[in-house]
């Protein structure tokens, strides 16, 4: 098991020390949101970009495959990266590499070096579960659930944003504009990133695997490319079976190495925890959900009257119809915190699910007016937002505090797979059941609606694999236990010292308080967290309860001191005491809820 390589001081931090800035969920919210653009940025252009960039349009398309590619690729690299070496530093770099590559674009009207621009704007994606890995080492765990259902949701604002807003800018100015939009709101992310968000003091032991990271990106281009370019090479031509079969093979030989090594990139025997593995396959079907809406309403809302199905709306308009996907699953975040504190993330991803399903379904229906394409964005966004806010707190609950950017990082690129695979099913599905009119192929409605159902059987799917998670409390009584910086760096400075019974390490620290925390029926409780407060208010010391209950505390010096315990499903205790500065340790039992016990 990973562990982190700092721990907890013994004394000297202050209770009423202040807490992180109210701007940091905002603020890292924004950078999710910045970064989730790069995906949609040019679809509202995407049509034109053969005659842009003068090449031939099946040239054209590793524009957008390119920023795919590099996104899924960086998203667990950039995590292992941050557990390892700083969240925050990370991050900036994340950004930093998604500007330099905005101002790339910008500058040209050639295919290769947008195609490098736009690989370097996809490595940003890995802000992601960075900004997740943050929250969780610094928020207290009452904010902690709707701060990362936010940041989830982030992938989605900023896609359903982007697409009114790169619309309006394509339609009014140079397309090159959009670049320059993006490389600004990437330079305001990082100077607001390094005014609040600090630096994380968690970290994992061990150093970067680059065989392993080498061995995942070579799996997941050879898998995530024929899927993404195989309408155009042919499903069942050599080159596609033969990446396919290549991805298999390398991404076999990648998990027995990642077995192996002490210090791997993904801890696959994590993954495979069920909580962790039924999490990550449910991921994959949200993410299909969540593009089908993307590519159908925009396609229908511009296409003409004329075809008897078509909308007739303009670029802007059909962007405007489309963006409360977005903004709905932003509003979804408080909601989604409500939800989970009181019935758990399992049952919200359940909900969001089912309300997916019902949007599809309904919007078999709800197609011959752009009303109703409102109806379905909301519909959609307020499911999709669940769904997706479900997701971290599930992963978080399932995996130590030292691993989270990992394993949120690996989350992410499951949602991203499920995108991918949406587009090319999507792509091919619209292809194969279009109209040639004058030598242009017209999607018709017939495939808009077989879309759909594709979403509605992908989330079908989905709601199997959830039922399949490990029933959980509530989670603001367990998934968030170690949410805060300071109670993740003590348990995992905790962990590492059990090699004998407490009570026994108790006698090598001289005088203190030792004891056991008990419930009102007096069973011990573990991994209670018990501090030491002096006179003046301030921590003179913490630690975790053992499994049987038992707790040490030294004391820097005779006095009355304050012990408060508290642990996940009791109401918090707070009892004074006094030491009277001799080596031998005060008997003290600390009853949850009640009264403290002299032993």
């Amino acid at each position: 098991m990973t562990r982190t390589t700092n721990e907890q001081p013994t004394g000297g931090a202050d209770i009423g020390a202040p807490g992180p800035s109210r701007a940091l969920v905002p603020v890292l919210a924004f950078a999710g949101i910045v970064v989730a653009v790069m995906q949609t940025l040019l679809v509202p252009v995407i049509k034109d970009l053969p005659q842009l960039l003068s090449t031939a349009p099946s040239n054209a398309t590793w524009v957008m495959t390119s920023t795919l590619l590099s996104g899924a690729v960086a998203t667990p690299i950039m995590g292992r990266l941050g557990d390892l070496y700083g969240k925050r530093r990370m991050l900036i770099a994340s950004l930093s590499v998604m500007v330099a590559g905005a101002l790339i674009s910008a500058f040209t009207s050639t295919l290769l070096p947008m195609i490098v621009g736009r690989t370097l704007q996809g490595f940003a994606m890995g802000a992601i579960p960075l900004g997740i890995g943050l929250m969780r080492d610094m928020l207290p765990r009452e904010k902690l659930g709707s701060a990362m259902a936010l940041m989830s949701s982030s992938i989605g604002v900023g896609g359903g944003l982007a697409l009114p807003a790169a619309a309006l800018v394509a339609q009014h100015t140079n397309w090159h504009a959009l670049f320059y939009g993006a490389a600004g709101l990437g330079v305001l992310s990082i100077a607001l990133t390094l005014l609040v968000v600090p630096e994380s003091k968690v970290r994992a032991e061990g150093t970067f695997d680059g065989l392993g990271a080498f061995g995942l990106s070579a799996g997941l281009v050879l898998f995530l490319l024929p899927i993404t370019k195989g309408s155009d090479w042919g499903w069942t031509s050599a080159t596609t079976l033969g990446m396919f079969a290549g991805s298999a093979a390398v991404l076999l030989l990648w998990g027995v190495y990642e077995l192996r090594s002490k210090a791997p990139l993904v801890d696959l025997r994590t993954t495979a925890r069920p909580a962790v593995l039924f999490t990550n396959l449910a991921s994959i079907m949200v993410g299909v959900s969540f593009y089908v809406v993307s590519l159908v309403l925009p396609q229908l809302l511009q296409l003409p009257k004329e075809t008897g199905y078509g909308l007739g709306q303009s670029m802007v308009v059909a962007g405007l119809l489309v963006a409360p996907l977005g903004l709905t699953m932003m509003f979804t975040a408080p909601v989604y915190a409500r939800l989970s504190a009181k019935y758990g993330p399992k049952t919200t991803l359940i909900l969001g699910m089912l309300i997916i399903a019902i949007g599809y379904g309904a919007g078999l229906g709800l197609m011959s007016a752009p009303w109703q394409s409102l109806v379905i964005s909301v519909v959609l966004g307020a499911g999709i937002g669940l769904a997706y806010s479900s997701l971290p707190a599930l992963i978080i609950g399932a995996v130590p505090a030292s691993e989270t950017g990992a394993a949120n990082g690996l989350n992410t690129l499951m949602r991203s797979i499920g995108t991918s695979v949406s587009s090319a099913v999507i792509g091919m599905v619209l292809a194969n059941t279009a109209n040639n009119v004058g030598g242009v192929e017209i999607p018709t409605m017939h495939g808009f609606r077989v879309s759909f159902l594709i979403a509605t059987a992908a989330v079908a799917v989905g709601l199997l694999l959830a039922l399949f998670l490990p029933k959980q409390r509530p989670a603001a009584h367990t998934q968030l236990r170690a949410s805060s910086e300071e109670d993740a760096n003590l348990e995992r400075a905790e962990e590492a010292r059990w090699g004998s019974p407490l009570l026994e390490r108790s006698r090598e620290l001289g005088g203190g308080f030792r004891g056991r925390v008990l419930d009102a029926e007096g069973t011990p409780v573990a991994r209670a967290k018990v501090t030491l407060i002096d006179r003046r208010g301030r921590q003179a010391g913490a630690t975790l309860s053992a499994d049987d209950g038992s707790y040490a505390l030294a004391v820097p010096t005779q006095g009355a001191y304050v012990l408060a315990a508290r642990a996940d499903g009791h109401a918090p205790l707070a009892s004074s005491a006094t030491h009277t500065g001799d080596d031998s340790p005060v008997d003290l039992d600390l009853s949850l809820p009640g009264e403290t016990v002299t032993a």
